[in-house]
């Protein structure tokens, strides 16, 4: 008699950890995702998730400090360093050393970094239509309670 198959348990890939930290949990559960979902659809403009962030920063201010890039991501210095480079590498952004104090280096948009604002700002919108079914207070709610968790501060 062959096995019959069974139904796959929902909790089945919950670790320990669900239970220790049910919201940890969730919230981590929904990073993931979330961050997957972008993953796919930046790689279509050849970025890694959190590039955008950087960049997005750029497109507000062009010639921002790494430091300052850091300091408003709430990166260490080397996640944004290598994160720059990268993008460096993609030929999206320079550096350049500051006129006015040399031990700075600024980062600047090239065309293709700046030609790639729309695009994002695509991505980020179908990202947000995800949570369309959110009654608009859920969705309220949810955005302030993210809001309210404390942000790690960055070395």
């Amino acid at each position: 008699m062959a096995a019959q198959p069974t139904t796959p348990d929902p909790d089945e890939h919950r670790s320990v950890l669900a239970d220790v930290a049910p919201v940890s949990w969730a919230v981590m559960q929904l990073a993931h995702t979330q961050r997957a979902l972008a993953a796919q659809r930046l790689a279509t403009l050849g970025l890694f998730p959190g590039q955008e962030l950087v960049l997005a920063h750029l497109w507000t201010v062009d010639g921002r400090s790494q430091k300052e890039l850091r300091c408003l991501l709430g990166l260490d210095h080397s996640t944004i360093a290598k994160s720059v480079q990268r993008l460096e590498k993609a030929g999206l952004v320079r550096r350049e050393r500051s006129a006015a104090d040399g031990r700075v280096t600024l980062v600047r948009l090239t065309d293709a970094g700046r030609a790639l604002e729309e695009p994002v700002r695509r991505i980020w919108e179908e990202l947000e239509t995800r949570w369309a079914h959110l009654a608009p207070e859920d969705a309220d709610r949810l955005t302030s309670l993210a809001r309210s968790l404390p942000t790690p501060t960055a070395d």
